[in-house]
């Protein structure tokens, strides 16, 4: 029913995504164990899912980083082995986890990257307020978009070349005719809470929201 979850108003559903924690969680770390055999095991389960899922979106992010150019590269693939580690360990040591220094930690060698990818000084658009901003004759490429709040913005026909929207908050975003093919950071979920069209240019490794129009 996913094609059809925009039609009948559960849009919120179609901006969730789990990076595989998920199938993780039940396939693996719970071994296709079911729910409601042991409330206590449950409330267990989705909370090492909640830590997994923000283990999966790193991966993932990180996954991104050795295709820019900063000297990171090592560190970055050195943290993904350390994630890919975690994610198959044992729920009580996932528990345990500093999830706020892994974050840390990850978010610092994301931003060297970003860093390294924008091959000038673009706007210093970190964390700002945009909120229905018409942002049309902004030049934004490499931009820092990081943690900014786009919700509502008017971005239709910008070119977000090496902007990095790194946490960005993108909800209901006009990316019509937006060329966003090479925006550092961009996920999935991300996409998925904006408005597009066919003339929208994405990044390969994403997929175009069916309620596009």
């Amino acid at each position: 029913m996913h094609d059809q979850l925009n039609d009948i108003g559960m849009r919120g559903c179609t901006i969730f995504e789990c990076f595989g924690a998920g199938q993780q969680v039940t396939q693996v770390t719970y071994a296709g164990e079911g729910l409601g055999a042991d409330p206590e095991r449950d409330r267990q389960r989705f909370a090492v899912f909640a830590v997994l899922r923000a283990v999966h979106e790193m991966r993932w992010l990180l996954a991104e980083a050795p295709r820019l150019p900063p000297a990171g590269a090592e560190e970055s693939r050195a943290w993904q082995r350390r994630l890919a580690e975690l994610a198959q360990a044992a729920p009580e040591t996932v528990l345990s986890t500093d999830l706020a220094a892994i974050r840390s930690a990850v978010g610092e060698l994301l931003r060297t990257a970003s860093r390294g990818a924008r091959s000038r000084r673009g706007a210093d658009l970190a964390g700002a307020d945009l909120l229905g901003a018409d942002l049309r004759a902004r030049d934004l490429r490499d931009a820092d978009l990081r943690g900014a709040l786009l919700v509502a913005a008017d971005l239709r026909g910008s070119d977000l070349t090496n902007a990095d929207l790194l946490g960005a908050d993108l909800r209901d975003a006009d990316l019509r005719a937006a060329d966003a093919s090479r925006a550092l950071f961009l996920t999935q979920p991300q996409v998925n809470a904006t408005r597009g069209d066919g003339a929208t240019r994405l990044p390969s490794a994403l997929d175009r929201p069916v309620g596009w129009t």
